[in-house]
This record gives structure tokens, C-alpha cells and sequence, in this order.
């Protein structure tokens, strides 16, 4: 037996080597979009034996589609309040000498209804934001729902789970969803905190190095508050203390976060209530998470729910419109900024036809390979009538577009692989020229401290640097 188990082994593991690359490259052929993911994933496959089966069973396969698919749907409109919902959205769109038909195009790119009568408010950190928030759920009567990626159990943090303790001691339906990678970011953490304390709180996809690591690479990156329904903050600011700068942290990080009121919150909370019901099974519904909602102000605004699933790559065709709709400017802030081929040749596109594009980018970045790649990928974007300005530190963790000082889209996605194609992500896109010019304000501060990345700095960099940071980009869909 011995000997025959010496003689069939080899033909065994190839064997085994065999169906494993047959059916990692049969599913890569039949699923993936992309013509150059499904020969990636093929090649790797047949070329890194059982190592490349295996990573693409982690890290290639979308396994959230099907259960995404068994969410409640959403509560539908009147069709004559649909109806004077749009009216009033396309008599705004075109007071403002846009084509009316952009709405049925965000509408069929996004899958939201846009809204009217919002008021959207910056604010710039956590300095401003975290009191904001904390008040808000200091005062909250009804509901409080909390999704973020990170929730560190630091100087900030603390703050967080007193407050949504006390709204729970005092009756208020409280519900906090964290990421189940983010939740790991600190000790203890927040979650079993929040749990001891009797409020209701759950991980998103958590199991990390366990039966479900298939989803490490899916994560909830957004980051949403709701209050009683009426209320709404998001954008991309995580809950830690390096958001505050007056705390002088270790790690400080600047950043943009937006209160929203009006219909828009309605929306906001809908994506909460879907993420939270994907992750425990429970319904929220009702008064106190969908009260009526009357007008507050003028921007109309739209959500852009983006996942891995029947919102797949929502905030990336809505960037690729707002690039090829742009009249006059393009204004970008990002932390991470690798975009692809085709956003790439937009932006390019854009220049070429005389608008100004601007994009602002951490001249340190927090994650060193995300940094090389990102260095390398420049050197791809950068072309005559685009400009590249590179801020100090702190980390400049904002993200942010802005089209024609008008148009702007804020929330939690970047502009990599990750959050367009891979991250459970949550922006919001709203045209009203005081806003805008309020962000484009905002930019300009950022612009007057920052330096200018001129192509002879890329080009001049050693050899050995340049490949480094060239190799690490080939990998640059999953970082």
C-alpha cells in the first residue's frame, strides 16, 4: 500500500491541481465583468498550483450577491408624489442651466429618487463633527442607528458608547452596526463594550480567520448616523480620536463628515436599515425610523448605495457622468487615489476639452504600499490642464467631488478598486451652488498650503523606487 501511495501521489496532487485551476478559471470566465480580472484570475490559477485556486476562492468570488438579493424591498412612492417629486427636481435641475434628463440618468445609475428641499451642512473634522453627532444623540427620542467601519474604543470612542448607553437607559431604539475588520482596530473593542452595556450591536461580516474569511475582502466601509429618522450624518469620517486634531493624537487625521436633513435622510437610513437587517435578520420600520418628512432647504440630493452586490460599481458610473457632464471644472479630494484606465482617460478627456482639473491628494499617505502605487499611478494621470496638489500632514482623510460649482459628491468611497468595486460603500451626490462654493472654498484652504506634483519629480525618481512602486500598483485592485 505504501508503495502504491508512493506511485499515485504525484498523479493525485496533479490531478487535484488540475480541477482546482478548471474551476477557479470556469468561474472567472462565467462571473467576472472584466475581461483582464477573468484572464488574471485564470492565469493565476494554472500558474501558482492550489495557491492560486485558493486565493481566488478568498478573495475572487462575490458571495454576498444572493443574500443581498433576499433583502426586503424598499417601500415605494405614490406615483403623484413621485410625479411632483420630479417636477419640483427637474424645475431645480434646469433653473440651474443643466440638461433635466442628468436626473433620469443618476436616477438609472443609482437606482435613488432624487430629492428636494434638503439642507446639507459641512462639517470639517471631527472637532466639529463628533459634537454634532453627540448632540444629536444626546436629543435623539425615538431611533438612533450607527454604522461605521471603524469605531475605536479610544478618547473618542468612549464618548460614543456613553451616549448611545444613555439613549438606550432612556428608552430610544438603538442600533450600531460595525465592520467586522474595522471593529478589530482597537482593545478592547467597541462592540463587546457596547454589548456589556446592554446596547443592541452587531458586526458586519465578522469572522475574521475563521469558516466566513471569504468576506475579509467585502467590508462595510460606510459610516452613517440617523436620528430618530429626521436626521442623517455620513462621509468618511471613522470614529477615533485622530479626527479630533485639538486632542495633538499620534495619528491625527484632517477630515469631512456632513449633517443632512430633509427627504435625503430618508434614504440614508434606508441603507442602514438594509445593512442591518442583511447582518442580523431584524426590520426596522416604522414611525420611528421613517417619519414623514417635509422640505428644509434648497439642495436636492440623491444617495449612491455602492456594494458588491445589485449596487455594483453605482458610485463609479456616477463619477464617470459627473466627468463627461463637466462644463467648466473637476475637483477631486481623495486619501486614495488609484483609479482605473477608463477614469483615467475621462479626467484626461476632460483636460483635453479645457476644464480645469484639480486633484488633491496626502502628500504622506498612512498606508505605505496604497502610497507606492499611488505614486506609480500619477505618473499615468498626470497630463497638461491637470493638477496634482499634494497637502501636509496631517493625513488628509477627505473625499470629495466637485463638478462646475455646482454639483458635489461626498461619502465613504475612494477612488480605488476597493470601495468602487469590492466595499460596501454609501455617497451622496447634491447640486446646489452655495454648497458647492462652500466646498470649493474649502479646497482652495487645502490648495494654499499644499505643493504642486510636477511630472519632472516622478520621472526623476530612482530606478529601484520606481519599480518598487510600479510592481506594488500591479497589485493596486487589492490594496
Amino acid at each position: 500500500m505504501t508503495d502504491l501511495l508512493r506511485t499515485l501521489w504525484p498523479i493525485l496532487a496533479t490531478a487535484l491541481w488540475i480541477a482546482m485551476a478548471l474551476a477557479a478559471s470556469v468561474h472567472a470566465i462565467l462571473t467576472k465583468r472584466e475581461v483582464r480580472a477573468a484572464i488574471g484570475w485564470a492565469g493565476l490559477a494554472w500558474l501558482s498550483p492550489y495557491v492560486g485556486a485558493i486565493l481566488y476562492a478568498l478573495f475572487g468570488i462575490n458571495r454576498i450577491q444572493r443574500r443581498a438579493q433576499t433583502l426586503r424591498p424598499r417601500p415605494e412612492l405614490a406615483e403623484e408624489t413621485r410625479t411632483a417629486v420630479l417636477a419640483r427636481a427637474r424645475a431645480a435641475v434646469q433653473s440651474l442651466g443643466y440638461d433635466p434628463n442628468l436626473i433620469r440618468l443618476g436616477g438609472a445609475i443609482s437606482g435613488e429618487e432624487l430629492t428636494v428641499g434638503n439642507y446639507i451642512e459641512p462639517l470639517v473634522s471631527g472637532d466639529e463633527a463628533f459634537p454634532a453627532m453627540l448632540e444629536a444623540i444626546g436629543q435623539a427620542e425615538r431611533s438612533i442607528g450607527l454604522c461605521s467601519y471603524i469605531f475605536d474604543h479610544d478618547r473618542a470612542g468612549v464618548r460614543f458608547v456613553a451616549a448611545l448607553e444613555a439613549a438606550h437607559r432612556r428608552g430610544v431604539d438603538v442600533r450600531v452596526l460595525v465592520d467586522g475588520v474595522g471593529a478589530r482596530y482597537s482593545k478592547p473593542r467597541t462592540p463587546k463594550v457596547l454589548r456589556q452595556r446592554g446596547v443592541p450591536v452587531a458586526e458586519f461580516l465578522s469572522g475574521l480567520f475563521t469558516v466566513r474569511m471569504p468576506y475579509m475582502n467585502l467590508r462595510n466601509h460606510r459610516k452613517i448616523l440617523t436620528v430618530d429618522g429626521r436626521m442623517a450624518f455620513t462621509g468618511g469620517m471613522n470614529i477615533r480620536e485622530g479626527c479630533i486634531l485639538e486632542l495633538d493624537s499620534d495619528h491625527p487625521i484632517q477630515d469631512l463628515h456632513f449633517r443632512l436633513t430633509g427627504p435625503i435622510v430618508a434614504q440614508v437610513q434606508e441603507v442602514f436599515t438594509r445593512d442591518w437587517h442583511f447582518t442580523t435578520g431584524e426590520v426596522l420600520d416604522g414611525e420611528a425610523w421613517y417619519p414623514k418628512l417635509g422640505p428644509v432647504g434648497e439642495c436636492v440630493a440623491r444617495t449612491v448605495p455602492d456594494g458588491p452586490d445589485d449596487d455594483f460599481e453605482k458610485i463609479y458610473e456616477t463619477i464617470l457622468a459627473a466627468i463627461n457632464n463637466a462644463r467648466e471644472s473637476v475637483r477631486i479630494a481623495s486619501p486614495y487615489f488609484l483609479p482605473d484606465e477608463a477614469l483615467t482617460r475621462a479626467l484626461h478627456l476632460a483636460a483635453k476639452a479645457g476644464k480645469r482639473v484639480e486633484i488633491i491628494l496626502p502628500a504622506v499617505g498612512n498606508l505605505r504600499l496604497v502610497h507606492w502605487a499611488m505614486t506609480a499611478e500619477l505618473a499615468h494621470v498626470l497630463a497638461p490642464g491637470i493638477d496634482v496638489w499634494l497637502t501636509p500632514p496631517p493625513f488628509d482623510h477627505t473625499k470629495l467631488m466637485v463638478v462646475d460649482s455646482l454639483w458635489v459628491m461626498f461619502g465613504s468611497a475612494n477612488w480605488d478598486a476597493r470601495s468602487l468595486r469590492l466595499n460596501f460603500e454609501l455617497n451622496v451626490g447634491s447640486m446646489n451652488p452655495p454648497l458647492a462654493q462652500r466646498l470649493d472654498a474649502l479646497l482652495d484652504e487645502k490648495i494654499a498650503s499644499a505643493r504642486r506634483l510636477e511630472p519632472q519629480e516622478l520621472r526623476s525618481r530612482r530606478l529601484p523606487v520606481r519599480l518598487r512602486d510600479g510592481a506594488v500598483r500591479l497589485f493596486s485592485p487589492y490594496l
